[in-house]
């Protein structure tokens, strides 16, 4: 059975919405699995799953005026392409005071909407991997360097990755060497998520913050379909605690890496209700 082609409950215009929806299936830097590119079809079909009505939050999502614009058409660009693809639309979404919801893709979406930001504000990456290389595969716009390319455009202490459990010796280096605040799933094990929360804060202070959530940063024990999966991975009541923690200060947003022939949708499932959770936050947040 087939639902409509747009996010649930994404029913008001783009000029009355207070969030913009897109996805942007772009999935040509991936490295281990491929069909990345699948995931804002699917992930839009999981969000008809959920009720209306929030149980934990008693968020309302009638109430919410989203609009969903449908997918970017980037499948024949480039990597560099896509950056400015996806910068382009992005400015174009903030211009009109609305706030940049996108599904990827991999991660190779990201830094073109981040690019459309002000240069003042932070990003909080949720990411198995440190995605801190200069340049992979002769591409410096790989899904391996996002956050270099974020770098690019804000300074390095404006941006916080937690969650991770991989990088190259290499580039576990030059992130210790040049100050990148980043927290791996160990230490946060070892040291409680409470105390993590509150040393990210500290670091983004009351900054606005874009946040960038890879779904392989949770632990593929519950979300098997992303496209390089890593063991020893957060729970997904963790990175709602993070979310729910950040959701003041958050400006936007992005779910990547769903990879959904990889499983039985329910690594689709998980994003769609994590769209949905930043979403009820950032709007209660506006009403309060």
């Amino acid at each position: 059975m087939e639902f409509p082609d747009y996010f649930a409950d994404a029913e008001s215009s783009f000029e009355a919405a207070s969030f913009v929806l897109f996805g942007v299936p772009f999935e040509k830097t991936s490295s281990f699995r491929h069909g990345a590119d699948k995931g804002p079809f699917e992930i839009r079909q999981a969000s008809w799953n959920f009720e209306r009505y929030d149980l934990r939050t008693g968020i309302n999502f009638e109430e919410i005026p989203i609009h969903d614009y449908g997918d970017l058409d980037v499948k024949k660009l480039t990597s560099k392409e896509l950056f400015e693809t996806t910068k382009t639309f992005t400015s174009t979404v903030l211009a009109k005071q609305k706030i940049p919801i996108a599904i990827g893709g991999d991660h190779s979406i990201t830094p073109g909407i981040i690019s459309a930001f002000p240069k003042d504000i932070a990003v909080l990456s949720l990411d198995a991997h440190m995605d801190f290389r200069e340049k992979y595969k002769n591409d410096l716009y790989n899904h391996a360097c996002v956050i270099r390319r974020i770098a690019d455009h804000i300074p390095l202490q404006n941006i916080a990755v937690l969650g991770l459990r991989s990088a190259e010796k290499e580039e576990h280096e030059a992130a210790q060497k040049q100050g990148l605040f980043f927290r791996d799933a160990f230490t946060i094990n070892n040291t409680g998520m409470k105390k993590i929360i509150q040393q990210t804060k500290n670091l983004l202070n009351k900054k606005k913050i874009y946040l960038t959530l890879d779904i392989d940063v949770v632990d593929p024990a519950y979300a098997p379909g992303t496209s390089t999966p890593e063991p020893f991975g957060l729970t997904p009541m963790q990175v709602i605690e993070i979310i729910e923690a950040f959701s003041p200060q958050l400006i936007g947003c992005d779910l990547v890496e769903v990879c959904p022939p990889y499983d039985q949708g329910q690594t689709a499932v998980l994003a769609a209700k994590l769209i949905k959770t930043c979403l009820g936050l950032m709007w209660r947040e506006r009403q309060a």
